[in-house]
């Protein structure tokens, strides 16, 4: 798009479907370089990833000829299909419907790729159920507990 100037930065997190801890260490970088690939073929920069056994976080640079629902989308269908391909868990693999999606400024770029960086830190004293919540909260989006996502399987 000829003439159009923009600086849109997006913090993506999503969920194993059922917040099952389905994310082997022994794949993870594997599967970061799988999400990095379909982000670059959308057109899309991917600035950073980093995941834990239950979700994911994404930072990227987000042009404005994709809608960021197309290009999630896109990420968890293919990278679902790559897990299940490679057989890395036991039955068949799933997200969880839905995402969050978190704007930033170019001068927090920094504070973002370090928390997203630092995940197994942080996540050793908050449960990602509490970081979500605080994301939100900080962000001031209204939210309906009950459709925040499915249970987790017990």
């Amino acid at each position: 798009m000829a003439n159009t100037y923009t600086q849109i930065y997006i913090h993506i997190v999503f969920t194993v479907k059922g917040r099952q801890n389905l994310i082997g260490k022994e794949w993870k970088e594997s599967l970061h370089k799988y999400i990095c690939g379909i982000t670059k073929a959308n057109g899309q920069k991917l600035l950073v990833i980093n995941s834990m056994p239950d979700h994911v976080h994404i930072l990227i640079g987000l042009t404005p000829d994709i809608a960021l629902s197309d290009l999630v989308r896109d990420i968890k269908a293919n990278s679902s299909r790559f897990i299940n391909e490679q057989h890395w868990v036991q039955g068949r693999f799933q997200w969880q419907e839905g995402f969050g999606a978190f704007s930033c400024s170019h001068s927090q770029l920094e504070k973002v790729i370090t928390y997203i960086q630092n995940q197994d830190k942080h996540h050793a004293r908050k449960t990602f159920m509490e970081e979500y919540l605080n994301l939100l909260r900080r962000s001031g989006i209204q939210y309906d507990a009950r459709y925040l996502f499915e249970p987790v399987n017990e």
